[in-house]
Parts: C-alpha cells; structure tokens; sequence
C-alpha cells in the first residue's frame, strides 16, 4: 500500500522525513499551482454567470431569479454573439415575449452562431414557404427544433400538431402520420415535455404511430402512475406497447420463479422500465451469478428491488465488481446489498481511483476510524468534488500525490 503514496506521481520525490513520515519534494509549486488554477477558473465562473444574469435581466426583461437558473445552463462574459441571435429573431418578426419564450426554453441558442448556423435554418424555412406568423408561432412553440439537423421534418411535424390542437373540426389524416399527430397531441395534453415529445415527432416506429394498442398501453401507464414528465414513461410505454399480454405474463413468470413476488416485479417495472425486456436467460444467468458470488437469494431479492438495473449488467462486470470490493476492498458482502448501485460505477473512473486513495490512507493510518473502512456508499455514491473534499482536500500536504493517485488512469479511454 505504501507504494500507492511513493508512485502516485512519477515527477514527485518522496523522503523520508518529518511530518506524516516523509517530506514532499516540489510539494508546495504543485499545490501553489493546483489553488490557482482552481480560484481562477471559479473567479472566470463567478464573472461569466454574473454579467449573464445582468444581461438577461436588461435584454430579455426576465426576473432575477429565472436569469439566475438559466446562468447555470449557458454563461458568456461578452454580449456580442447573444446580441447577434435576439437581432435575428427581431429581424424575422418575433417579438420580445416570444424570443424570452425561446430562451427561456432553449437558453444554448444564444451561444449559436446566428449568422452561420442560426440564420440559415430560419431562411430554409420560410424559403419553403412559412409566413413570418406561421414562423414565430411554431418556433416559438417548440424551440427546440432549431437545434436539429433535420428541422424541416420536425417543423411540418409540429405545425401538423398545433393546427389540430386549434381546430376542434380536424379530421386526422389516415395512417401513420395521423396516428402520430393523434398520439403526440394527446402525450402533450397529458404535460409531457418537448424534450421528450420532439424523437417522438419524426420517429416512424412504435408506439407513436400506433393506434388502439397505443391507446390501451397509455392507459395502463397512467394507471400506474408514471410521471409523464420523466422518460421512465416513454420506456414504460414503449416496454408495454410492443410485448402483448402472453410475453409480459411470460416474463413475469421468469422473476417469480427466482423469488419474486409479482407485485415486486411491477413495482421494479415503475423503478426501471426496461426491466421488462431482459430475456429470461439473462435473468437467471444474473441470478446463478450472484449466488455463485457469495449472496444469498434473499439478498439477490433485496439488491434488484432497491436497484433493478443490476440484472442487466453483464455478468463479467458484476463479478469483477464484486471481487474487487469484497476481496481486495475487504468491505462485506452486506454493504453491496445495501448499496447495490455500486454495480453501476466504473471501475476505470470511478471505482479504482477512489479505492486507491484509501489505501493510501489506509497505509498511514490517516482515515477517521484508523484502519476501518467507511461506508462503501459513503465513499462511492458522492460526487468527485465531495470525495475529494472528504479525503483529499484536508490532508494538505498529501494533496499533491493523492490528487495524482485519483487521477492515475482516469484520462484513459
């Protein structure tokens, strides 16, 4: 373990010395240079998100607080290109309410080039023939078309939506595409966001184009009670909609016959939806893995119901996870049935490095508890900024080396 603190940086020289038993040669240019650049760029953060918020304010008429929340999606210190964007909406017959709509919506359009890629877009449409009503209308709907490639499509799709949504006489075209102008009206009278609404307007598959199956699959997902706000409902949807009701009885059948009750499986469905597609082989296969592992069935029970997603992972990398944590790790086998989401984390990014610090630690005696491991969740579940902060950032004079451990290998592909 010591050879974690001696390696963790080849340009770093460690000697034996006073302090934690070493001294860290170069250590204070290293860190000088690691402060810096970490207040200079939270000083160019703090800069950019405050002249936004100022220009959103002044330009857009929108409140403090709704500048403040866009400032965390998009942030400039220069006012020239965002400028240039609301000129271009102007210029095209939007008004204000609408362009503050827009950005809103969609605030990465103010970072787009308006005259080379913006403008080009707008002209393409009305050179097909779009009034400058038509226009502001549908884009100002849904502003995110600007942002696809294929915006022609996508354009006629919406217009197709909002003249049925406007006329209470609309006869729905047959086929397919009246089936989607049906199907995505009634998605969007339910509140489902256009970030989920805009793949359903130009796909050309199921469910969107189906019709009376379409019907009884959003009934049944309502009923459970999806959020149609989240992209669990579209999963949930697009899972129920293409199997019928033999293959879902089927499925269900395989995870009862590993132990699960059937209100179980339904209440991981409403957890992860694509639990349903996992064929029955991979389902027992992931069973007789974990048993292999050590776990019990109970505890293979507990890990999917707190966090299905671990039945589709490859079995290779659960076994490789596994091993890692329990033998070499030393945490027990009850900490990953509490935390099964570790089964999720990489190795390569997340896993390893972190692991590597706290046998750094570790082999100093340097962890709160001396040479008792914390939580596995405590140390994997957080963000890198907290762990660093929780086992990095307060031993000042290893910053330098155990920054280099968490960072070795990370960058690799």
């Amino acid at each position: 373990m010591n050879s974690l603190l001696r390696n963790g940086r080849r340009s770093l020289v460690l000697h034996k010395g006073l302090n934690f038993g070493f001294v860290l040669q170069k250590e204070s240019a290293f860190f000088n240079s690691y402060s810096s650049s970490a207040n200079g760029s939270s000083r160019d953060g703090r800069k950019g998100k405050n002249f936004t918020v100022s220009y959103l304010v002044t330009s857009l008429g929108l409140s403090k607080n709704l500048a403040e929340s866009i400032s965390r999606k998009v942030s400039f210190t220069d006012k020239t290109n965002p400028d240039s964007v609301l000129s271009l909406f102007r210029s095209h017959g939007f008004i204000d309410s609408q362009i503050s709509f827009i950005i809103t919506d969609y605030p990465e359009l103010l970072m787009v080039d308006a005259k080379n890629s913006l403008g080009p877009k707008l002209n393409s449409l009305k050179s097909r023939g779009a009034s400058s009503s038509e226009l502001t209308q549908i884009i100002s709907t849904v502003p995110r078309i600007l942002g696809k490639k294929s915006i022609s499509v996508y354009y006629d799709s919406v217009k197709d939506i909002i003249v049925a949504d406007q006329s209470s006489n609309y006869e729905f075209p047959q086929g397919h595409q009246g089936n989607k102008i049906r199907n995505v009206s009634a998605l969007r009278g339910l509140g489902m966001p256009q970030r989920l609404l805009l793949p359903l307007l130009v796909s050309k598959s199921q469910p969107v184009c189906g019709k009376e199956n379409f019907d009884a699959s959003l009934k049944k997902v309502v009923e459970m009670g999806f959020d149609p706000t989240t992209s669990k409902f579209v999963v949930a949807l697009r899972m129920l909609y293409q199997m019928s009701e033999k293959t879902i009885g089927e499925k269900v059948e395989v995870y009862t016959s590993v132990g699960f009750a059937v209100d179980d499986v339904w209440e991981i469905f409403k957890k992860t939806p694509s639990v349903l597609k996992v064929s029955k082989k991979k389902i027992l296969n992931s069973f007789e893995t974990f048993l292999g592992l050590g776990y019990s069935r109970s505890e293979f029970l507990i890990m999917v119901r707190r966090y299905p997603p671990c039945i589709e992972y490859s079995l290779e990398s659960v076994k490789r996870k596994s091993e890692f944590l329990v033998k070499k790790m030393n945490w027990p086998l009850s900490s990953l049935v509490l935390h099964p989401q570790v089964f999720g984390y990489s190795m390569e990014k997340r896993i390893i490095p972190r692991c590597n610090v706290l046998k750094a630690l570790l082999s100093k005696g340097l962890l709160r508890k001396g040479s008792e491991l914390p939580s596995v969740s405590y140390v994997l579940s957080c963000t890198d900024e907290i762990f660093i902060l929780r086992y990095v950032m307060k031993h000042n004079e290893l910053v330098p080396v155990l920054m280099a451990i968490f960072n070795e290998g990370r960058s690799a592909p």
